[in-house]
């Protein structure tokens, strides 16, 4: 997949699109996702034009990624998840059902989550 610079977080990071936002930093914004999956969901993007965790791994400076994972328990805290739990998810590529050429991180609580996959 290869990165689409008109995708929709990078329209977001560029300020086209409004978003409903969490945290931000010099790397990294977070926001609402606009079709949650649980009670709480948070989307986590770095600022910088990665497709997938791969890339972002491959290609991001240690400051990006530093900057990436440090946010993470910043936003679950503000957001009221820390506590209580969370899980994390990164879809990368086709048969996870990437469907945004830009790495993302969701957060997801608030809630008792099922189980992570249905291996049916």
């Amino acid at each position: 997949m290869a990165y689409d610079s008109n995708n929709v977080f990078a329209r977001i990071l560029r300020g086209e699109i409004p978003c409903d936002k969490v945290y931000e930093d010099d790397h990294v914004l977070a926001f609402r996702d606009i079709r949650p999956h649980a009670k709480v969901h948070v989307l986590l993007i770095p600022k910088g034009a990665y497709v997938s965790l791969e890339d972002f791994s491959g290609k991001a400076s240690e400051a990006e990624i530093v900057a990436f994972h440090r946010a993470i328990p910043k936003i679950s805290e503000k957001v009221g998840i820390a506590v209580t739990g969370y899980r994390a998810i990164a879809n990368s590529g086709a048969d996870s059902h990437q469907e945004v050429p830009h790495y993302h991180l969701h957060l997801l609580g608030g809630q008792r989550l099922g189980p992570l996959l249905s291996l049916s």
